[in-house]
């Protein structure tokens, strides 16, 4: 695909229309907890109030039903005013009187943020009259919000088709080279590592890479279904049952290729989840237990199959990570695929929990990219078109 990139647009005292994805995490007390999505839109946005735009953001945050007063977004713009070292307005409207006399008021290099899209229901339904009134308050339109684009809504999509000027931010044509790379054009043998809890969630993408990648690791949750499938024994473990076929299919397919399909070999089991629940290693699972991480064996055969790899993909955490005793799988691969990047392989970290558990172990900053969308990245590394991507490319 081959998009506009945003050093292409004359900025100069052009209203900036700008997709972000500042949908960040709020502690109990309604501040956010993480700004990593915000930092990431940074590069974006200095270059366009360096060039004299006049930039008007726009984002949603949660999933209200209508004006919801906790997701406001004016904390956003007050971390963002501290980030960027610069003023940011804010507006209680995404349309209206409102939203149009506070653009007008905008002068060269200034900076405004719109109120959550998500307060109206035409975002998501991708409206048409919603997306006009969007499309009046700016001339060019460009998209940084990666973590959005699987999604058709009007600030995604719709606007993008009203304005005759757009582009992918910095963010954007970032994930799209990463991404895209790893599948079109990998360095080397190409590992990937899918984990989290369900199969059912990376159908696509199993399917995929059991085709193009040299080697495939399966961890996590998601292991336990395609164990189940020839016949181990998994106790109390996730099980998801209409995928046992799914699963067979896919060692099936591992075998005719003669391409390596790695599985836990050994797993810390637990007979809750609980975190002062006492843990085994052990080669087979109990009845009674369940399967929460891989064992030490698995760590190892899958650490060192990623320290052999050129590309590294890994979507999916190995284990319960948020829990210490159940963190030790995603931990030793994660510093092996920190190891292997130092030594020159390109790691592209999926979004969403896998995102937060490098982040968690500290190992985010050795890693080649981590994405900021995780059901994005996903659909994109499935081979699926997005609207958001779809609607920036060049004719």
């Amino acid at each position: 695909m081959r998009v506009r990139p945003l050093a292409d647009l004359d900025l100069h005292s052009r209203r900036v229309l700008v997709r972000v994805d500042y949908n960040v995490p709020l502690d109990a007390d309604g501040k956010i907890a993480d700004d990593t999505r915000i930092r990431a839109s940074l590069p974006t946005l200095r270059h366009i109030l360096d060039r004299g735009g006049r930039t008007i953001l726009m984002t949603h945050l949660g999933r209200p039903k209508g004006v919801t007063e906790e997701l406001r977004l004016k904390p956003v713009a007050d971390r963002l005013s501290l980030l960027l070292e610069h003023p940011v307005g804010y507006v209680r409207e995404t349309v209206g009187p409102a939203a149009e006399r506070a653009v007008e008021a905008l002068k060269d290099g200034e900076c405004l943020l719109l109120e959550n899209v998500r307060f109206n229901d035409g975002e998501t339904r991708n409206d048409a009259a919603f997306a006009c009134e969007i499309a009046d308050l700016g001339d060019v339109y460009v998209n940084d919000a990666f973590g959005t684009a699987h999604r058709a809504h009007a600030s995604t999509e719709g606007v993008a088709r009203l304005l005759p000027e757009h582009a992918a931010g910095f963010l954007m044509q970032k994930e799209l080279d990463y991404l895209s790379g790893a599948i079109e054009n990998p360095k080397g043998k190409l590992v990937v590592v899918l984990g989290g809890a369900k199969v059912s969630d990376k159908i696509g993408a199993t399917r995929r890479f059991i085709e193009i990648a040299d080697a495939l690791i399966i961890g996590g949750g998601m292991a336990y279904t395609f164990l189940a499938s020839r016949g181990e024994a998994i106790g109390k473990s996730l099980l998801e049952e209409d995928r046992l076929e799914f699963a067979a299919d896919i060692l099936e397919r591992a075998d005719e290729l003669g391409k390596p399909l790695l599985l836990p070999k050994d797993h810390v089991v637990a007979e809750s989840l609980d975190q002062d629940a006492d843990t085994q290693q052990v080669d087979r699972i109990p009845a009674g237990s369940m399967g929460l991480d891989i064992g030490p064996e698995s760590r190892r055969q899958f650490a060192e199959t990623v320290r052999g790899a050129g590309t590294i993909l890994w979507n999916g955490p190995l284990g319960v990570f948020e829990m210490k005793a159940f963190a030790g799988g995603s931990r030793e691969v994660a510093q092996a695929i920190a190891d292997a990047t130092g030594r020159g392989a390109v790691s592209i970290i999926g979004g969403g929990d896998t995102a937060a558990a490098v982040n968690l172990l500290g190992l985010a900053d050795r890693m080649s990219h981590v994405s900021t969308g995780g059901g994005a990245s996903l659909e994109l590394l499935e081979g699926k078109v997005l609207p958001g991507v779809s609607v920036l490319e060049e004719g």
